[in-house]
């Protein structure tokens, strides 16, 4: 009698590493296109564009990796190495935009002030600029730095989420309790839990900035 064909081997299951593409993965691939140091070197044309802003060490680099799906912004182990405002294109509608981080840095104290005007002034001017995500270590409380760049940003009118980083370093009670705590002490509404260890959050981070930031200002520019 003839042998019966091999039964094919099952597939196996994707990994939810940072670099693997799973299931609920964001759609947008993300490709690096240009730095610059102020207003003048930034792309011309007039794509909405995300910008993520938070202290050297809250998981800048991280979270564009993980929204990518794969290696497009290098992690250094030495907090204070993205000195320029770096752009990622995200599919073919829009961008996000990885500025120098505040708070502590190894760069010297007059380069790191420098930051101050090409920061502020990409965010009073750019009109590109749709959305904020200001990141922060989950293990860190609200701080003055967080409170002056609230506050400086109110007058301007611009959305901003709070992402939460590193949240596989706590609990998921701990977790809850700093969602509340952060939410009273910061007035922001929109608040996202993410892990780059664990893949998770960036799915619905994606989503989010899609739908309601990216989305109406395409339709606005037709």
């Amino acid at each position: 009698m003839p042998k019966s064909p091999p039964k094919p081997s099952p597939k196996s299951s994707p990994k939810s590493s940072v670099g693997v593409p799973v299931a609920g993965a964001p759609r947008a691939r993300l490709k690096f296109v240009t730095s610059s140091p102020d207003l003048r070197g930034c792309p011309t044309d007039s794509r909405p564009e995300v910008a993520l802003i938070g202290r050297s060490n809250s998981g800048k680099s991280s979270l564009l990796n993980g929204i990518a799906q794969e290696r497009v912004a290098m992690i250094s182990s030495t907090p204070g190495k993205t000195r320029l405002l770096n752009f990622f294109d995200a599919g073919p509608n829009y961008r996000y935009v990885d500025m120098p981080g505040y708070g502590w840095s190894a760069r010297g104290g007059e380069e790191h002030h420098s930051w101050k005007p090409m920061i502020e002034g990409y965010l009073s001017s750019r009109a590109n600029l749709v959305g904020l995500l200001l990141l922060m270590d989950v293990r860190r409380d609200w701080s003055d730095d967080e409170a002056a760049f609230v506050n400086w940003l109110k007058p301007r009118g611009l959305p901003l989420a709070v992402i939460l980083t590193k949240t596989d370093k706590v609990t998921k009670s701990e977790l809850q309790k700093k969602l509340r705590e952060i939410q009273k002490d910061s007035g922001v509404n929109l608040l996202f839990p993410t892990s780059a260890l664990k893949n998770l959050g960036f799915a619905e981070l994606e989503d989010f900035v899609f739908k309601n930031w990216v989305k109406p200002a395409l339709k606005g520019s037709r």
